[in-house]
């Protein structure tokens, strides 16, 4: 490889590990724009395997918008993240295919406010295909693969003095 094509490459990897961020951040956020600012024009997000839906962009932001408001504090911490680089049209470069790992602590919202502990973790594997276009690398499309979650645990009592 020359080092144009190196630093290309490198430049690439960069930019597709940020929109991995600006995913993270949009929906833990809960703005729902810069989530559909994310995605190519035909990108699609499956969120089946975690008890949600699979459809366009628009349709998934809405039901994200709806289902998230049941948690107060959301964050994502996506991790071991692999990229590889593909072809589309003959052309190098084109395409990317990112697999990260996930673990996401989550409070529900409507608690009494004096604990910040997580009332629920769950964690698996995300898929992320991205596509170069003309505005820059977008998400083609998002696969969520919930591997467990924990609750929590109904027979828990607070102890108090």
């Amino acid at each position: 490889m020359t080092q144009r094509v190196e630093l290309a490459t490198v430049m690439d990897r960069l930019a597709v590990d940020e929109m991995v961020t600006e995913y993270a951040a949009a929906v833990d956020d809960g703005d729902w724009t810069a989530y559909r600012r994310l995605f190519a024009a035909d990108g699609r997000a499956d969120y089946r395997s975690a008890g949600g839906i699979e459809g366009d962009a628009e349709q998934v932001a809405g039901w994200l918008a709806e289902n998230l408001t049941l948690f107060s504090m959301r964050q994502h911490l996506i991790v071991n993240r692999r990229v590889r680089f593909g072809v589309l049209d003959q052309d190098t470069g084109d395409t990317a295919h990112l697999r990260a790992d996930y673990v996401n602590p989550m409070r529900f919202a409507g608690g009494d406010g004096t604990s910040t502990a997580p009332d629920f973790v769950c964690g698996g594997r995300y898929s992320f295909a991205f596509v170069r276009t003309t505005d820059g690398w977008r998400l083609r499309q998002v696969v969520v693969e919930e591997r467990w979650r924990r609750l929590p645990d109904p027979r828990a009592v607070a102890v108090s003095d």
